[in-house]
């Protein structure tokens, strides 16, 4: 029975008691027709003092399951912390099969709602993110900061649908639609939806939409964006990338860009205890590693990027470049950009430079990444040094990844988790994910991330293996290319004001959001 039929009991017991039944109604002649006798008697019923302590136990009654029902309405902003840094609402079913070792996760206390932050409402904000998982998490950071400056609604993000990938996933199969609404009401109003008027006038094709201009200063949202919201109530804009700067923002924006990033974006419950399974799996045989291994068939195509891949390889990823509009650059000579180090680094270039690095070779690498292009051949090297190679694919069962597959970007929000917890984070391209997850390590404590000079190490490798540096000559001279200043130490973000794109990336270093250490961070291997 729950607290609603309860209620009704006592109403109806309550009712017996006073003598109301279907005959008689609370208005003034169906008091009258009880007669006066009737009448007096209930009244020193009333006043007797069991009928007091009957009245005083049945209104406790009532205001405990008022306080109830309001505390189990807000039970999903209350419960552990599933990753540092990570709250999570995941309560484990009965129907779990795996009884999971937590101990080494922390927890944090429970918390209650925010208050609302009441301001006058200047219009409405929609906006559809473009781009991979990590470049559309960054790109709602900057829209929540902007919509908070501007003192407008903002309409929870769609994500994109139509790029490479081809995610079909809404926002909330993502992340947390519910936390990330109420746990920044103290900052911007955020609504799942159009009021119905306004939604009508949208669906109808009646909207002002635009792509705002990249590395735009706030001021460019207030003196350009506001008036348009003014004036259509509704503006929607259609490109989200790289859209706020970096650097020269008010330092209120700055932390709210942070608050967005590591507190209110974070992942459904589902994918949140999949990245708390994998983490605890690892833990079980020691340390582990993250390789961010960029060598998969969209970033080769993008960047033209064909070293040790055969001729149709080459064809086939130049096919696919012509294929795609929206990749402005389809003539590219591949050995200048890796000699530029513009190149992931391929699987095989990977294993020399993690040898040199003295990686032990007997450490778990988990593989963070999709499918790598070429297969085993191209991996041979790599799992040959280091034969303790592992994907979520195989730490976890087919059951547990089905509702993931053909959403890429549940899966990289996996990745991301993962990432987060390894004891060191190595990309092999500095592209969004590398970007934002070594952000947020520097945000979790400066964790280890080993950020590579791909131009120094190619020069190195190719020196190597044409036979003029020997392998300890190589292994020195990257060992000493990577000491402190790239292994994710504090360090201030270089700024180019003219060249925003060439500039270190906000969400790589927000160093406005970070706590300085008091000692050097310690390597663990």
């Amino acid at each position: 029975m729950n607290g609603r039929d309860m209620y009704r009991v006592e109403d109806r017991d309550k009712k017996k008691r006073f003598g109301i039944g279907i005959g008689f109604g609370f208005g003034r002649m169906g008091w009258k027709s009880l007669g006066e006798g009737r009448v007096e008697k209930l009244k020193a019923n009333a006043r007797s003092p069991k009928m007091k302590v009957w009245i005083i136990r049945a209104t406790t009654m009532v205001l405990l399951w008022t306080c109830l029902v309001q505390l189990t309405a807000l039970g999903d902003t209350w419960g552990p912390r599933v990753l540092k840094g990570w709250p999570s609402t995941f309560t484990q079913d009965s129907h779990s099969a795996t009884v999971l070792d937590v101990k080494f996760l922390p927890t944090a206390p429970a918390r209650v709602l925010p208050p609302k932050r009441v301001y006058q409402n200047n219009g409405y904000l929609m906006v559809s993110c473009n781009g991979g998982l990590n470049q559309m998490r960054s790109a709602i950071c900057d829209m929540v900061a902007i919509a908070r400056f501007l003192n407008v609604t903002l309409i929870v993000p769609e994500l994109d649908k139509t790029s490479f990938w081809a995610d079909p996933s809404e926002f909330e199969e993502i992340f947390d639609v519910n936390h990330f609404i109420t746990s920044l009401r103290d900052e911007v109003r955020i609504l799942k939806q159009l009021p119905p008027r306004l939604k009508k006038r949208v669906e109808s094709g009646i909207v002002h939409t635009m792509p705002p201009v990249s590395w735009s200063d706030i001021s460019y949202y207030h003196n350009q964006i506001l008036p348009l919201i003014q004036k259509h109530k509704v503006v929607h804009l259609n490109r989200t990338d790289a859209r706020l700067a970096n650097n020269g923002q008010p330092l209120e924006l700055q932390k709210l860009r942070c608050r967005v990033n590591f507190n209110a974006l974070r992942f459904t419950p589902q994918i949140e205890y999949l990245g708390r399974r994998v983490v605890q799996l690892l833990r079980r045989n020691g340390p582990f590693l993250v390789l961010h291994l960029r060598y998969e068939m969209d970033m080769l195509a993008f960047s033209g990027c064909t070293q040790g891949c055969n001729p149709d390889e080459v064809e086939e990823l130049t096919r696919m470049r012509y294929a795609y509009p929206w990749w402005k650059e389809k003539i590219i000579n591949s050995e200048l950009k890796r000699k530029d180090g513009l190149c992931p680094l391929t699987p095989e270039e990977t294993a020399l430079t993690l040898r040199a690095l003295d990686i032990d070779s007997d450490i778990q690498i988990y593989v963070a990444a999709g499918e790598i292009y070429g297969g085993q051949r191209r991996m041979a090297a790599l799992a040959s040094a280091f034969p303790k190679l592992v994907r979520k694919e195989t730490l976890l069962g087919a059951d547990d990844l089905q509702f993931f597959q053909n959403h890429s970007s549940q899966m990289a929000a996996l990745d991301y988790l993962v990432s987060l917890e390894s004891d060191i984070f190595i990309p092999t391209y500095d592209g969004n994910m590398a970007k934002v997850v070594e952000g947020h390590r520097r945000y979790l404590g400066f964790k280890k991330t080993i950020l590579l000079d791909r131009k120094l190490v190619v020069e190195l490798i190719d020196r190597y293996t044409s036979g003029s540096l020997s392998w300890d000559e190589f292994s020195g001279a990257v060992k000493a290319a990577h000491a402190a200043a790239r292994m994710g130490s504090p360090k201030k973000r270089v700024v180019l004001p003219e060249r925003p794109k060439e500039e270190d990336y906000f969400y790589a270093n927000p160093e406005e959001c970070l706590q300085p250490l008091e000692t050097e961070p310690v390597s663990i291997l």
